[in-house]
């Protein structure tokens, strides 16, 4: 993967959070993406690295109890 489809991935990564955490702010969740792509700044294999970012980044979202698209909120 080279860096231009790398940084792709991570706008369609923002673009995917945002549409299903629609309470969170789109630059809110566009800080937290970046900011797990630039821990993982040092990685060698770059191959998954928008994989884990989507999965870190979704996890952050979801410990700060922001309702995703399709959850029941009562």
């Amino acid at each position: 993967m080279t860096g231009d489809d790398e940084l792709l991935q991570i706008e369609r990564v923002i673009e995917r959070l945002t549409t299903r955490y629609p309470a969170a702010s789109p630059v809110d969740v566009e800080h937290i993406v970046r900011t797990v792509h630039k821990r993982l700044a040092e990685c060698r294999i770059r191959d998954f690295v928008p994989l884990l970012v989507e999965k870190a980044a979704r996890r952050e979202l979801a410990d700060s109890t922001v309702p995703a698209a399709g959850d029941i909120v009562l």
